[in-house]
């Protein structure tokens, strides 16, 4: 699925729900299922890295267990789905325990949930949205390179996002800057106001 498709499936299908009014709102409900589809991918490699992994992430928790559709018929919806996207997962993410010894790449996903917010009221709405971004193999190097251009493209597309503080830097800038710095391999860099860095 093109990118350009993904989001207007996806907006679509917000656009339908009563607890969704705007573009702002239609962004951060995508960010953060997307955000847990990635995490997902990236603990799948941090399991086979590490035989001593252990998510920081509630086991019910986990996108695999509670977002993952495999075609059984036994996939949260509807109002079950709702309740425990309200009660548990975002009471559940929002609390978890993070000490300075924490990895970041665990720390993230209570910073990342700690100001989230669940705005869908239609539970049936919220499967087939789980199921779209779930359509993704972002485990694959090609699509998971492609994130930071999903996030382009769904500013892009909703076109009101920019009147929320929402900005994505132009192509033509991103590679004028790198032509400047002209990085070499082995060197590091950091743009702390890079955003998502796509």
């Amino acid at each position: 699925m093109s990118l350009s498709n993904f989001v207007k499936r996806v907006r679509n299908i917000m656009r339908n729900d009563a607890g969704i009014n705007g573009d702002a709102q239609r962004i951060e409900q995508m960010a953060w299922m997307l955000f847990l589809k990635v995490y997902d991918e990236k603990e799948n490699d941090w399991e086979l890295d590490d035989d001593d992994y252990k998510s920081i992430i509630p086991e019910e928790c986990r996108w695999r267990n509670w977002a993952h559709d495999d075609g059984s018929g036994n996939a949260l919806t509807g109002d079950e789905l709702l309740s425990f996207v309200n009660n548990t997962l975002f009471v559940e993410l929002k609390n978890i325990d993070v000490t300075p010894d924490t990895p970041i790449r665990q720390a993230i996903v209570k910073t990342t949930f700690e100001d989230a917010n669940q705005y869908m009221k239609d539970g049936v709405q919220l499967r087939q949205v789980l199921n779209v971004i779930d359509g993704l193999n972002l485990g694959d190097y090609e699509e998971s390179h492609a994130f930071g251009e999903i996030y382009e493209t769904i500013l892009k597309e909703m076109q009101s996002a920019g009147s929320s503080g929402e900005f994505y830097t132009p192509r033509a800038l991103t590679e004028f800057m790198a032509e400047i710095v002209n990085p070499q391999i082995g060197e590091k860099m950091a743009d702390f106001a890079c955003g998502t860095g796509g």
